[in-house]
């Protein structure tokens, strides 16, 4: 088979189109013909810096894949040749990822795509769905009634949660930057907030009386996780995606306070199921017209991934970036 393929860390020159052994399926796996893939921070972040992963790194990157079960390993029951699936299923640890014409995957990561997606609109959702699902329901238990603010109405892992914390019952106030307010009131939220122009203490007394949020999700993490502990109520919930330096607010007011890092099952080889099961409940949502990936007007093939990443890396994208075969 065809793949792109790296052999060293750096700029987005390392791409190189490569003939590869064709994967087959070994027991719990299947191998799928890829359709399509998207492009997420983490993987221009191994392409291009040393991370505690790199030293494990596989020769074909990208975790997001879409595409049709064309074999089936032992042990495998719950899937068929000839099923349109999707997941993340590779692209770290040592495991080969989806810029190639066939993936070999543990079948528990993997779940049957959303009928109303196409396979390119699949492919963007899996990293960003589980993220959101593990913050807003394993973690947070977002229900009906609760007053959410979530961080990056547009970005990617930003608008799925919008969406799913809407399907939740939740009554949502999100921020954006002002380059993206058409975008972001389409995505679903009760409240928008322009960052730029609305301080914290203005929309905390605009959309909870000055109370606080019950729940936090910042996507956008860094210094604005600063913000996230000043809007949360006392007692309150705040989750983010990247790490903190100053955990001072978390105990100066209580709060609940959740790490979200879903490359923990293949990082660690610990818990695959729950991501089949996760990408299960988000298909359901998908076709149910609850969320819906926003999908960059870019027209990509895994040939031409190096072209993808430099677009990733601009901040110029609207929406996810994909990636076909």
């Amino acid at each position: 088979m065809k793949a792109m393929i790296i052999k060293e860390i750096g700029n987005t020159d390392v791409f190189q189109i490569s003939e590869k052994a064709k994967p087959v399926a070994k027991s719990g796996h299947m191998v799928i013909e890829v359709k399509a893939t998207s492009v997420n921070p983490i993987d221009t972040m191994l392409r291009s810096t040393e991370l505690p992963w790199s030293k494990n790194l596989p020769e074909i990157l990208h975790g997001d894949v879409a595409g049709i079960v064309i074999e089936v390993g032992a042990g495998v029951t719950n899937f068929n040749i000839g099923d349109e699936v999707y997941g993340m299923a590779g692209g770290v640890n040592g495991v080969d990822g989806a810029l190639a014409e066939f993936m070999l995957v543990d079948a528990r990561l993997i779940a049957k795509k959303p009928k109303t997606l196409t396979m390119k609109q699949a492919a963007a959702l899996p990293l960003v769905a589980i993220t959101s699902y593990e913050a807003l329901v394993q973690k947070m238990n977002i229900k009906a009634g609760d007053n959410v603010l979530i961080h990056g109405a547009t970005g990617g892992v930003g608008h799925i949660a919008v969406q799913l914390a809407k399907a939740l019952g939740a009554n949502v106030t999100s921020t954006y930057s002002p380059a993206n307010e058409i975008l972001a009131k389409t995505v679903g939220a009760d409240n928008l907030v322009d960052y730029t122009k609305e301080s914290v203490s203005d929309y905390v007394q605009k959309y909870t009386a000055g109370v606080g949020f019950d729940k936090i999700f910042d996507t956008v993490a860094g210094d604005n996780i600063e913000k996230s502990f000043e809007a949360a109520k006392f007692n309150g919930d705040v989750a983010t995606i990247l790490p903190i330096t100053d955990p001072l607010q978390i105990a100066l007011k209580s709060l609940s306070f959740h790490s979200i890092l879903m490359l923990i099952p293949l990082c660690h080889n610990i818990n695959h199921a729950s991501h089949g099961a996760i990408l299960t409940e988000i298909a359901k949502l998908v076709d149910a017209g609850l969320i819906m990936p926003i999908i960059d007007e870019s027209n990509f093939s895994i040939w031409e991934v190096a072209k993808a990443h430099e677009l990733m890396e601009s901040g110029k994208a609207v929406g996810k970036i994909t990636l076909t075969v």
